[in-house]
């Protein structure tokens, strides 16, 4: 018996379900784990030994390094972070300090937070939680006695506000804090929508520091960091993997290195091949069990906040570019020599030909109002 993207198929065809379909059966909702020779090397002994992956982790490493901001760019994020952290801090212990709003809690979120911010994108993230209920006025005067606050503290340094639908940014001449507001959770359904920040970019925020809080006790692990890097690469250079949002890709990187019989690190270029072994084995495909959000109550597969279409996407394209790293092209999937439509076009790799895998799934008009209906409530908090 073998499990496809279509289902489960035996030797005679497709297996019958043992539940009846007619009005009123019930068929229990199974999920299926895609095959992963990780979790089962023991049952499936290699013929010969393993490949000498050494020229693909050194590859995999220089890249990584040149997606981590040079120490300059980290060093200017960090003083801005702690100056802007400082001022609100101040306003926790001493909120006579600003009357326009009670600051509750500050928390640090983001890539900047867990150790996985991207070159070229110095942006850090900080969480403002309001006692009082965050009015736009309220949000601007938090931003304009903050950005005073630290003119004060560095008149040398030229410091800018803006606001947006979610908060403020605070800018120097090179860094970008982005301020987040939110409200404590018995204040969410005292939300107005003419008067107050939208409800669920509120809840997003908070979502935010539940995963921060979640990979700083669980993903402290520098492999995973690494690979969280490369497959943001991976996702910002190939369409197919663009659905893939922040949050699954921790996850996915979390999984690939420690989730194995060992419960030790796997080395980056086994982690990394895995992904796509992973991904192209329909780990994130309809009635796969995935990867359950450890941040939300009951069990939420985190790939269901992708519509069946983007679920296909990643799919195919992991299976393509699986087959153009197993042929020696970990080059061009990297990014360090350029390669056009690797993953629409057929390609050669020493005289093997490697053909790109095709969309399994058509959507239909139903298909598609369906789909819209259940994903946008879930897409704002999983971008966090």
């Amino acid at each position: 018996m073998i499990r496809g993207r279509g289902g489960m198929v035996g030797r005679g065809g497709p297996i019958r379900p043992l539940f009846n379909s007619g009005p009123g059966s019930f068929r229990p909702f199974i999920p299926h784990v895609p095959f992963d020779i990780i979790q089962c090397e023991s049952v499936f002994p290699r013929a010969k030994p393993a490949p000498d992956d050494k020229v693909l982790t050194e590859a995999l490493l220089k890249r990584a390094q040149e997606l981590t901001p040079g120490t300059p760019e980290q060093t200017a994020i960090l003083n801005l972070v702690t100056k802007i952290q400082g001022v609100l801090d101040n306003l926790v212990v001493a909120p006579s300090l600003f009357e326009a709003a009670q600051v509750e809690e500050v928390r640090q979120v983001g890539s900047h937070k867990k150790g996985t911010m991207m070159a070229g994108h110095e942006i850090a993230d900080i969480v403002v939680i309001l006692k009082t209920l965050p009015t736009m006025e309220a949000v601007q005067a938090l931003a304009n006695k903050v950005t005073d606050d630290l003119r004060k503290s560095d008149p040398r340094t030229a410091f800018s506000s803006l606001t947006n639908e979610g908060g403020f940014e605070i800018s120097s001449a090179d860094a970008t804090v982005k301020v987040m507001i939110s409200t404590i959770p018995p204040n969410i359904k005292k939300l107005d929508p003419q008067l107050h920040l939208d409800a669920k970019i509120m809840q997003g925020h908070l979502t935010a520091i539940r995963h921060a809080r979640w990979f700083e006790e669980n993903a402290f692990h520098s492999g995973i960091k690494v690979l969280i890097r490369l497959l943001r690469d991976l996702k910002n250079r190939f369409e197919g993997l663009a659905p893939l949002t922040p949050w699954i890709i921790d996850l996915l990187a979390h999984y690939a290195v420690m989730n194995n019989p060992s419960r030790q690190p796997l080395p980056i270029n086994v982690a990394f091949r895995r992904c796509l072994q992973l991904l192209s084995a329909g780990f994130f495909l309809p009635g796969s069990a995935g990867i359950s959000d450890p941040c939300e109550q009951g069990t939420v597969r985190v790939h269901t906040v992708l519509t069946l279409e983007q679920q296909d996407q990643v799919c195919y394209t992991a299976q393509t570019l699986l087959r153009v790293l197993s042929h020696g092209g970990y080059k061009q999937i990297l990014g360090f020599e350029a390669y056009p439509n690797i993953t629409s076009d057929m390609t050669v790799w020493d005289s093997v030909i490697v053909t790109p895998s095709d969309r399994a799934y058509e959507k239909k008009d139903e298909d598609e109002a369906a789909e819209t209906a259940t994903t946008d409530d879930k897409m704002d908090t999983q971008e966090k």
